[in-house]
């Protein structure tokens, strides 16, 4: 073999790959030490037990805490008419229901909780989910099929996304804009074949900031373009819209809103999902969404906690009054003293102190001069945005607003952020 000949059997002989070595599944675990170097540092804000609950102040560590960053915005899970409720229903129907909706989970309690949402709302008919973060899952990929396209703000809450994602895993399309900029929906969606079937989903009130969408213009793009549109109203039922009926109603187009969802978990003091619209499309999702067919139906005493808490909400509107005058005060009390606050119309009132570790070392002050709130940090949060969520409920007195504000400009003061 010539010289010639050998560089050239050198180049055409196929390649010996090295062995790879194999990663163990569980090597991203080992990897991940975020949380424990924070806990080491004394500023873990996360999974913080809460022995007693009576609302605005609750028990943690042994010791009560202002809490204000609860969800809990017409204050009552502690109240004794919802409580009551509940222990009736157990008394009644047991702990729970060990079955679907589908099959033998149903009760009547079911059928007349669904009934007096869909009345409260103003629509056709009204079906429960378990979680409200399953209801994003029963209702996007059920409806958006092969063909058809889904478009998301692109800070709509995580359960959004996930129905989102199932929806794509079955062939529909995934279409992300910026959030609240329908300037930026309507170039997404020219773009897209009008004959399509389309779904525009946003939050009513998105859960970090606080802010509303933008629905009367959300609204001028779908009928545009040829689409139906899906609100979750989750951090607006109760808050914002006449009587607490949400977006929609808060803007006056409860008839251009083809769908809402939310939860119990928040106003309604409970835990589950519901989802309003026109009978034949609750209809539809009824007989078709995995998420509804395949879960256990929503316990007894949570539907009857959301049924003791409807009845409130409607008998008692005074409490939404309350809840936004108590954030209001807040939102200019944190503004005068010299912190940084988005705007906006609901119980969420975000501070931003900027970077991550001066938010965990503000948490812990905070936390340690006896208020509770939320740290909010990246990824969760855009770089510089790291945030100090605080949010309300009409039970909140003047002294707990107070002690919140002077422990806020005192711990200010002292890292320097105002």
């Amino acid at each position: 073999m010539t010289a010639s000949d050998a560089k050239s059997a050198a180049v055409t002989a196929p390649t010996v790959e090295k062995a790879k070595k194999p990663v163990d599944l569980f090597q991203k675990c080992w990897s991940f030490t975020r949380a424990d170097e924070i806990k080491a540092a004394g500023f873990y804000p996360y999974f913080r037990p809460i022995e007693e609950n009576e609302g605005p102040i609750v028990t943690i560590e042994g010791r009560k805490v202002i809490m204000a960053g609860s969800n809990n915005y017409h204050g009552l899970t502690a109240d004794r008419r919802v409580k009551e409720a509940a222990m009736k229903a157990v008394e009644k129907y047991g702990t729970g229901c060990s079955g679907s909706r589908y099959l033998t989970g149903t009760l009547d309690l079911h059928v007349e909780l669904e009934a007096r949402i869909a009345k409260f709302f103003g629509r056709e008919a009204c079906l429960l989910f378990s979680t409200g973060y399953q209801t994003a899952q029963g209702i996007i990929p059920t409806l958006v099929q092969k063909g058809e396209y889904v478009l998301s703000d692109k800070d709509n809450h995580a359960c959004i996304v996930a129905g989102n994602l199932m929806a794509k895993g079955a062939f529909a399309e995934f279409v992300r804009y910026k959030h609240n900029e329908m300037d930026d929906l309507e170039r997404v969606i020219s773009k897209l074949p009008l004959e399509a079937g389309k779904l525009i989903v946003s939050d009513g009130v998105f859960s970090t900031t606080g802010t509303i969408v933008d629905l009367p213009n959300l609204v001028r793009v779908a009928r545009k373009y040829n689409a139906r549109i899906l609100i979750d109203d989750a951090h607006a039922t109760g808050v914002i819209g006449k009587g607490g009926r949400g977006t929609a109603s808060h803007f006056g187009l409860e008839k251009e809103v083809d769908m809402t969802m939310g939860t119990f978990s928040k106003t309604f003091s409970s835990l589950g999902g519901f989802f309003v619209g026109d009978t034949a499309v609750i209809n539809y999702v009824k007989h078709h969404a995995p998420a509804l067919i395949f879960s256990a139906s929503p316990t007894p005493p949570s539907v009857a906690a959301a049924l003791a808490a409807l009845d409130i909400m409607e008998a008692e509107p005074e409490r939404m009054d309350r809840l936004i005058r108590n954030a209001d005060k807040m939102r200019k009390g944190f503004k005068a003293l010299g912190f940084r606050v988005l705007d906006s119309q609901t119980a969420i009132v975000p501070v931003i102190i900027g970077d991550d570790t001066p938010t965990f070392v503000f948490w812990r002050e905070l936390y340690d001069a006896g208020v509770f709130v939320n740290a909010f940090v990246s990824p969760g949060v855009p770089p510089g945005m790291a945030m100090l969520r605080t949010s309300y409920m009409a039970t909140h007195e003047e002294q707990h607003l107070d002690k919140i504000l002077e422990t806020f400009a005192s711990i200010g003061k002292k890292l320097r952020i105002i």
